[in-house]
């Protein structure tokens, strides 16, 4: 049986790369150069939506203000940070193998994640993905970032297809909601650090360990005719 050109839509990171733990540091690190206590647990509960959104959300919790002028330092020292630990950054298991397998089958694929091309661009190229040949939908290119769906839109549209028949692929809440937002099916992974309840309660219809697993059971998740 043929299978239908269904859309992957895919985060970047925590869900192609390994790197959630890397941009909890640098943000850690940000925020103490900030003189803004607080423990790294809150903030790996944030990762994954959009950095100026996170920041004024974990400003407001701890009481500090977000002006301008604050939050663009924290992003400019986030960046920074991450860039000094950016060389322990790898594909996640099975990762490039799932895109490899998208691209011979001519199945349509993007990524939209909220990190800005500044982070961005070494995960790409970890991954091997040249964003002039395959659509790459950054913070940069859209008004608002996760929990917002238009990352997820914007990348359904450049590749020509309908986000209700496309997949978006995630690890975090974040990811889900905006899927559901966008009204496209949320698919989970476990490697980002949320949990299979917090994924499924946040709107994911199937929930896998890492690409590795997705890859195995990719028939569960792509239409056929």
């Amino acid at each position: 049986m043929a299978r239908n050109k269904t859309a992957f839509l895919f985060d970047l990171d925590g869900t192609l790369i390994d790197s959630v733990y890397q941009h909890v540091l640098a943000w850690k690190s940000s925020l103490d150069q900030e003189g803004i206590p607080l423990s790294v647990w809150r903030i790996h509960r944030k990762i994954g939506m959009s950095g100026g959104l996170f920041a004024n959300i974990l400003l407001r919790e701890t009481g500090f203000d977000n002006t301008p002028e604050r939050l663009d330092r924290l992003r400019v020292r986030h960046a920074e940070a991450y860039k000094g630990l950016s060389a322990s950054v790898r594909p996640l298991p099975g990762a490039r193998e799932l895109l490899d397998y998208l691209t011979d089958q001519g199945t349509p694929w993007a990524i939209a994640t909220s990190g800005r091309m500044e982070t961005a661009g070494h995960n790409l190229a970890a991954l091997g993905v040249d964003p002039n040949k395959v659509p790459v939908v950054t913070r940069d290119q859209v008004k608002y970032a996760k929990p917002d769906p238009d990352l997820f839109l914007t990348a359904a549209d450049r590749l020509g297809v309908d986000i209700r028949d496309s997949l978006v692929l995630g690890d975090s809440i974040w990811d889900m909601i905006a899927a559901q937002r966008a009204r496209g099916l949320g698919v989970g992974l476990l490697s980002g650090g949320y949990g299979e309840e917090e994924l499924q309660s946040a709107g994911a219809f199937r929930v896998y360990a890492d690409p590795a697993d997705l890859l195995k059971h990719i028939d569960e998740v792509a239409a056929r005719a």
